[in-house]
């Protein structure tokens, strides 16, 4: 599978007296995809942060694509992290165009002055909008985009540097039936590309696991209930336990739904 590209070693995040989350231990290689699962309040949100080298555990090691965090210029090192979800998306100008929200990723800026792009800049941006279907609103207000539109200039975005962790937050949260299957189905061919970034996936439902993901881990109060191959871990078993509740789950062409048990 190749190198590591990410590596979490007793990993604990505190507050107070309280262990929030952790202690994990987990890595990720070239060529895997991710999704981590989990009820509310189990600390996804909290990995995410860590992940994304917006937040300091209380201790343990992170190294993220070689570098060890606490050791390095992270702002060199969010330039190869593709972040996709609520930690990107406030930030957001609502009055810039849909072009230029996803070219000022090239600069790890938001919202456009006077940097200057070239042609390869402008050409990968519009070839992004097209992969996930939105190339015709290049020139629209991002602001005046729907929830599903936004979702998919978000995802340009957070691919335009070729990154090499690629972070999703829920990113089919608040679409409706058709926009959801529509980014999973486009997700499935992205992934399907042996040249995309290793991925994590971030949600709480199934259902929007897309096909190709590889590797599951299932959060419970902070800490790793089960992690490994998809199909070894997102298992009727393996959900109920988490989630607290009799899950049927049924995997289907690569897809995975899931159901009270009856």
């Amino acid at each position: 599978m190749g190198t590591t590209v990410l590596s979490l070693s007793d990993v604990s995040v505190r507050r107070g007296d309280r262990v929030i989350l952790g202690p994990l231990n987990f890595s990720i290689s070239h060529g895997e995809r991710w999704v981590v699962l989990g009820p509310n309040g189990a600390g996804k949100s909290t990995l995410l942060q860590i992940l994304a080298t917006k937040m300091f555990p209380t201790s343990g090691v992170v190294s993220v694509l070689d570098k060890q965090m606490g050791t390095v210029d992270l702002f060199e090192l969010r330039t190869r992290i593709g972040i996709c979800g609520s930690v990107i998306a406030e930030d957001i100008p609502y009055e810039e165009t849909v072009k230029d929200v996803v070219l000022t990723a090239a600069y790890a800026i938001l919202g456009r002055w006077n940097e200057d792009y070239d042609l390869w800049d402008e050409s990968r941006a519009m070839a992004l909008l097209t992969t996930f279907g939105v190339r015709e609103l290049g020139d629209r207000v991002y602001g005046t985009l729907s929830e599903g539109e936004k979702k998919r200039v978000q995802i340009s975005r957070a691919l335009m540097t070729d990154p090499e962790l690629l972070l999703l937050d829920e990113p089919a949260a608040g679409l409706d039936l058709g926009g959801r299957e529509d980014l999973l189905k486009r997700f499935a061919n992205f992934a399907a590309d042996p040249a995309a970034p290793a991925t994590i996936l971030v949600t709480h439902h199934i259902e929007e696991i897309p096909v190709g993901t590889t590797h599951a881990l299932l959060l419970k109060d902070g800490a790793i209930a089960v992690s490994g191959p998809i199909s070894q871990v997102i298992t009727s078993e393996h959900v109920s336990a988490v989630f607290g509740t009799d899950i049927a789950v049924t995997p289907e062409g690569g897809r995975y739904f899931a159901r009270a048990a009856i």
